[in-house]
């Protein structure tokens, strides 16, 4: 049987043109650098990826062009969670039909305090909507952006009902406890559990999770990859405890709009400080504070890599 996609995997970021279109050459350079420095995947049209930002062709396009490059489908899990359940559908469908490792599914989130029957529900009629029995599905648990969540007994019921197809889950609550839980409750099930915050990634890791899917690898990876292959090595805690000094100065700033600029940064390139509105590109005051934060951390600023020409 085929391993799930597991490691260190990237909500990669989307560049955006100074009209606010996808940048394709930019963002496949990118997908391209991730997979070369630190990174086991990516997932394509997450939250640091801006997704909900785009539309349902806008996101059908690009996977194509990534896959038409040669970025390998195998790689790359796809964020597919809309509001409407017939877009949730239709971007699923195309991710399987890509050959890509899974999607990454929000809960739709635009009504809160809906049932978990209703969660259910919706779930059951994705999954029918798809019928292919190649779809490898991760919950995705957010509910500080999303307010709507995935309840244990939710996650419990929908592996009950399509083992093997609801493979895992990318816990971004931001709570601790709550990813113990998760490791802990349906690790017997051959459930993925990635963590969202990178500061918990090696206890997470001495339980039994995948790795962790992580804003912050767009400019971390390598640190997160020692983390994860050596997890059991003294230099794992102390290469942690950097990624956790990181994290604290870089959430002290709006995080896309900061991850944007420090790959503008390191490229010299103004284009990736873009953002669609409602972002906004951080201003040049806030980046001085931040690179001075950041220093003081401890960061280990990216190799200044430019743009590759994508064919």
């Amino acid at each position: 049987m085929t391993r799930n996609l597991c490691g260190i995997l990237a909500p990669a970021l989307t560049a955006v043109t100074d009209d606010f279109r996808i940048h394709e050459e930019r963002t496949l350079a990118h997908f391209r650098w991730l997979l070369e420095n630190g990174c086991d995947g990516l997932v394509v049209f997450g939250t640091t990826s801006e997704a909900n930002s785009f539309s349902v062709i806008e996101r059908r396009r690009l996977l194509e062009r990534a896959v038409s490059v040669g970025i390998n489908a195998k790689k790359l899990i796809v964020g597919t969670g809309c509001c409407s359940l017939a877009d949730s559908i239709e971007l699923t469908k195309h991710a399987v039909q890509v050959g890509c490792a899974g999607a990454l599914t929000l809960p739709p989130f635009y009504y809160k305090e809906v049932s978990d029957d209703g969660l259910f529900q919706y779930f059951v009629s994705l999954i029918e909507g798809v019928a292919d029995e190649r779809l490898r599905l991760y919950l995705y648990h957010i509910p500080p952006i999303a307010i709507v969540s995935f309840s244990l007994a939710l996650v419990e019921k929908l592996i009950a009902k399509y083992p093997g197809i609801v493979v895992g889950i990318k816990d971004s609550s931001g709570d601790w406890a709550h990813t113990k839980d998760l490791i802990e409750r349906f690790g017997r099930f051959a459930f993925d559990v990635f963590p969202g915050n990178e500061s918990y990634l090696l206890a997470a890791l001495e339980l039994g999770a995948a790795g962790c899917i992580s804003g912050m690898t767009n400019v971390i990876a390598e640190s997160l990859q020692m983390i994860f292959k050596n997890w059991r090595h003294p230099e794992a805690k102390v290469r942690q405890e950097l990624v956790k000094r990181v994290r604290q100065a870089l959430l002290k700033y709006p995080a896309i709009p900061a991850l944007k600029a420090i790959i503008s940064k390191t490229r010299d390139d103004t284009v990736w400080k873009n953002v669609r509105p409602p972002l906004m590109p951080l201003a040049e005051s806030e980046f001085l504070g931040l690179a001075a934060e950041l220093t003081a951390a401890g960061f280990e600023w990216p190799k200044t890599t430019p743009n590759l020409p994508i064919p």
